[in-house]
């Protein structure tokens, strides 16, 4: 916002002129478009200074920045960002323990977030990995009506991830 240019600072030779009413006025010296911009009581602000010839524009400077930091501020609002919330289990997991981080998953899903689901392995568990994989794939399906698996399970070293989100 700060690198716009206005009035004396514009020093192209040439530059496209848009009117207060957004009317274009063409292609003129940037002293002619200057002396317009006096003559309306405005500023001369340049709004596309890479185009060839740089697009100027008569405008009310300060009127001007307000709009564009107001712009600004509302696209920030619109803008989401998304968590990515773990869940961790281990492979002798129980129906009710499986059923509460369901819940949780959901409540994460539900509020726009990813999910890791993530089964962690110690000692002799690791030689029953290929075993297990029924749990994350239970886990997905218990959660089939408000998720869909983004990334299918994977073996990390110690770990199997899964990642979950949103059903769109």
């Amino acid at each position: 916002m700060s690198e716009l240019l206005i009035n004396e600072q514009i020093r192209d030779r040439e530059i496209r002129l848009i009117g207060e009413d957004g009317s274009q006025l063409g292609v003129m010296s940037s002293k002619d478009a200057m002396k317009i911009a006096e003559e309306a009581g405005l500023d001369l602000v340049k709004i596309a200074p890479t185009a060839k010839p740089p697009v100027c524009r008569i405008v009310d400077y300060g009127k001007y920045r307000y709009e564009l930091a107001r712009k600004e501020k509302e696209a920030k609002k619109k803008q989401r960002t998304i968590e990515i919330k773990e869940i961790r289990m281990s492979p002798n997991i129980d129906t009710n323990d499986m059923n509460t981080k369901v819940t949780a998953a959901k409540k994460f899903i539900t509020k726009g977030n990813k999910v890791k689901v993530t089964l962690r392995f110690r000692g002799r568990e690791m030689a029953h990995m290929s075993k297990s994989k029924h749990i994350l794939d239970d886990f997905a399906q218990m959660l089939a009506d408000v998720a869909v698996v983004e990334k299918a399970p994977k073996v990390e070293g110690r770990t199997m991830t899964m990642f979950l989100t949103e059903k769109r």
